[in-house]
């Protein structure tokens, strides 16, 4: 599933052609993603001019000139496509601007979701409302500290609820634990306080280099220029088992949580 840095790898390519544009045509290909498209949603971006693009956690934001927001994202193997050769069978979306340039939502598995809604009720947006900070460009120890003392819940599902910190996803939180030695299974009431701030310094350093590699293509994303992204090359612990871990060479062990596979070094991680 496409998490943070790839969110915000594709806003950044689409902000490169959409932002200040007119969107001079608007196709829905079919009815429906992972739920139907708004009522309405052709008729009001049609015309529009784009006045910004932005990301919240895993949803990426396109604002217009109507005061509306299309909210876009990507599910389980979405991407948007610039300027394709063609337009292909899983090509949902598909918006054109008024210089002639093309974007396609593409969405084999349709777990995206496209909404369109007035700017001024982004904050009340269902999916939105309940998000924590953003990890990127602030200081999370304190609110760390804050939402992991006296949990009982393991430091990785803290981290994977979207209330604590907005964007995580299951790769980013196994390498960011591995920089921060912190066994993903330990409680949060038993992280000591060095190693939380360990882990708000990890989380932003490890997002950033994931964005700065274009993401990580694991099946489906692209950047949207089609680029793959190559953060998956750097990965410490993630999709290793059995390989050395960086910091000490010992293996790396797997083991599942939640339905999710954790990959740390049982060595440093504690």
């Amino acid at each position: 599933m496409p998490e943070l840095p790839e969110v915000e790898t594709t806003v950044r390519g689409l902000r490169r052609v959409l932002d200040g544009r007119r969107l001079e045509r608007v196709e829905l290909r079919r009815p429906d993603l992972r739920r139907a498209f708004p009522e309405g949603l052709v008729q009001r971006l049609v015309g529009a001019r784009v006045t910004g693009l932005s990301r919240r956690a895993k949803y990426g934001l396109i604002a217009t000139d109507r005061d509306d927001s299309l909210i876009f994202h990507l599910g389980m193997s979405g991407r948007m496509r610039l300027d394709p050769d063609e337009i292909e069978k899983h090509d949902h979306a598909v918006f054109t601007t008024d210089d002639g340039h093309v974007v396609a939502f593409n969405d084999a598995r349709r777990f995206g979701s496209l909404d369109l809604l007035p700017t001024a009720e982004l904050e009340s947006y269902p999916a939105l409302a309940a998000l924590g900070p953003e990890p990127l460009g602030v200081d999370l120890t304190d609110h760390l500290r804050a939402a992991f003392k006296d949990r009982a819940a393991p430091a990785k599902a803290l981290l994977l609820d979207q209330r604590v910190v907005a964007g995580l996803g299951n790769i980013y939180v196994c390498e960011a634990l591995n920089c921060a030695r912190i066994h993903p299974a330990r409680l949060g009431g038993l992280v000591p306080a060095a190693k939380i701030k360990a882990l708000a310094e990890a989380i932003p350093a490890v997002l950033e280099d994931a964005i700065a590699a274009g993401g990580s293509t694991l099946r489906d994303f692209a950047q949207v220029d089609g680029t793959l992204g190559y953060f998956q090359k750097s990965f410490r612990v993630y999709g290793r088992e059995g390989e050395p871990c960086p910091r000490d060479g010992r293996p790396i062990k797997r083991i599942v949580q939640s339905g999710r596979s954790s990959f740390f070094c049982s060595w440093c991680q504690r």
